[in-house]
């Protein structure tokens, strides 16, 4: 299934993606595209209903964050061994762990604002792992069972403030507005491998990154396995698993936005994005 959530900031409706394109809504089936609707069992129910027997939305309406009520959002850094020889780092031995506040969700074709102070702005096209149920001290075996699905991340990142500040990465990745997700969540029986799925990024129509899962350090089994030992993941929390090559701050010299440029970026079966970059006030 494709799931998303469709409707003005603040006030999304769950809904459903059709083979056909069209988006059918799913509030008469559960409350939001979020906590208990992620449970295996929810999902199941969810995957007998006929689209067709749901009520179609008309137009086209604003496209929200395809998960509701997200409590974690984590990212892993460097965690594609392409990207980390651009940027010159070594591939790291563990997992790099950090946090995007969950207040940098939007939606997946929402304005992004350039924070006030900004001049090295830049974009990461990542896969998006969306926890279904709780899980805490899991095997690698046995991972998967604890995702959802997934879905496209863009984890937009000012590298001043990410590297230049002093302190964790955080800074730099929190901002309002750098965290947009979607179009859709793809359920797992969609994705066949999440280990081999093409990934591409754009600026202003000149293709960015053009990469795969393939290049991933830690895949998406060890990483929930992983962050389990140290948290709980809760249904609705976000892993956001790192980016192939092509950043701006890879480049020679580096490229960052500015306002006016446009982004757009996607992965294989996932949807796409595109964002008009602004300056914040």
């Amino acid at each position: 299934m494709k799931l998303l959530r469709y409707g003005e900031a603040g006030s999304e409706r769950p809904g459903l993606l059709d083979a056909d394109g069209t988006i059918r809504d799913l509030s008469g089936h559960v409350a939001d595209i979020g906590g208990k609707a992620l449970d295996p069992a929810s999902l199941a129910a969810l995957a007998k209903i006929d689209p067709k027997s749901l009520p179609a939305v008309a137009g086209a309406p604003r496209i929200g964050a395809c998960v509701a009520g997200t409590g974690k959002f984590i990212c892993i850094g460097l965690n594609y061994s392409d990207h980390a020889a651009e940027t010159g780092a070594t591939v790291p031995s563990e997992p790099i762990i950090f946090m995007k506040a969950s207040s940098a969700i939007v939606g997946p074709d929402d304005d992004v604002l350039i924070p006030r102070g900004s001049v090295k702005t830049d974009w990461e096209v990542e896969l998006g792992v969306v926890i279904g149920k709780t899980a805490k001290y899991v095997s690698e075996a046995d991972a998967l069972d604890y995702v959802a699905g997934y879905c496209v991340s863009h984890d937009v990142s000012e590298r001043a403030f990410q590297t230049e500040r002093q302190g964790q990465w955080t800074k730099g990745k929190s901002c309002d507005t750098f965290g947009p997700i979607g179009p859709w969540l793809v359920t797992k029986d969609e994705v066949k491998d999440p280990q081999n799925v093409k990934m591409w990024l754009k600026v202003n129509g000149k293709t960015m990154q053009d990469g795969s899962t393939k290049t991933m350090v830690y895949g998406v089994a060890h990483l929930v396995s992983y962050l389990s030992q140290f948290m709980s993941l809760h249904p609705g929390d976000v892993i956001s698993t790192g980016t192939p090559p092509g950043v701006g701050m890879g480049m020679k010299p580096p490229v960052y936005l500015k306002a006016g440029d446009v982004v757009e970026l996607g992965i294989e079966g996932m949807g796409t994005q595109k964002q008009t970059f602004k300056a914040d006030a």
